[in-house]
C-alpha cells in the first residue's frame, strides 16, 4: 500500500532516527479519552513485530507523546511514567526496543514541548547528539505529527488509525499506511532487496 514516490526505505541504516508517536500508533486510541492506566493499554495489532523489526535498522527509536491527560488532573505523571515503562518492558520481552520517551504534559497548546512544536525533539537532540533531522522519520496519526516531523525536515508517516487517509501528494504527509506494522514491512522488504 506504498502510496508515495518518497519511500526513504532502502536509504534508512543505524545513521537514522524513528520518531513515534504513542497513541494510535503504538497502543490503541480511544479517541476523546485517555489510557489512564496500564490495563487500559492494548497494543496495536502488529505493534511489537513492527517495533523488532524497526529495531534492527534504527539506531535510534524514540516516542515523542502529547499527553494532556496529566496536565489536566486526568491522572498524575506516576502513572504515565508506570504505563510507560510497562509499555518499554513489552517491546524489550518482545524482542524490540525504545530508547526513550518524551511525554508533554503541558495544557497549553502553545507550550514548547507540545506537538507540532519541536521541543520534544530538541530534548532528544539533546540526549542523542548523533540524531540528525534529515536523517529522521516521523511515525504518527495526526496532521500535528506530521506537521512536528516537517518543522524539522524529517521524512512523515502518516497511520490511519483515527483519521480516513488523506489524498496524495500532501504538503506534510510523504507516506502513509493503516498501520505501523505496514509501513515497517515495506522498509524491512527494502532492506531485504
Amino acid at each position: 500500500m506504498d502510496m508515495n514516490p518518497f519511500n526513504v526505505g532502502g536509504q534508512v541504516d543505524k545513521n537514522w532516527t524513528l520518531f513515534l508517536d504513542r497513541d494510535g500508533v503504538i497502543n490503541v486510541e480511544t479517541v476523546g479519552s485517555y489510557v489512564t492506566s496500564w490495563d487500559e493499554f492494548q497494543f496495536c495489532d502488529g505493534a511489537l513485530q513492527a517495533l523488532r523489526s524497526l529495531s534492527d535498522i534504527f539506531g535510534n527509536i524514540v516516542v515523542v507523546s502529547n499527553q494532556r491527560g496529566v496536565g489536566r488532573g486526568i491522572m498524575t505523571f506516576d502513572v504515565l511514567k508506570d504505563i510507560n515503562t510497562h509499555m518499554s518492558q513489552s517491546v524489550i520481552d518482545g524482542g524490540g526496543r525504545i530508547d526513550k520517551i518524551y511525554c508533554c504534559t503541558a495544557v497549553s497548546d502553545d507550550d514548547h514541548n507540545r506537538k507540532p512544536n519541536v521541543g520534544m525533539a530538541m530534548q532528544a537532540k539533546q540526549d542523542f547528539p548523533e540524531i540528525d533531522f534529515k536523517r529522521s522519520i516521523i511515525v504518527g496519526n495526526s496532521v500535528t505529527d506530521m506537521e512536528f516531523g516537517k518543522r524539522l525536515a524529517m521524512h512523515t508517516v502518516f497511520l490511519t488509525t483515527k483519521h480516513e487517509p488523506f489524498a496524495l501528494p500532501h504538503d506534510l504527509i510523504d507516506e502513509q499506511y493503516p498501520s505501523l506494522l505496514a509501513w515497517a514491512k515495506t522498509l524491512t522488504a527494502a532492506e531485504l532487496v
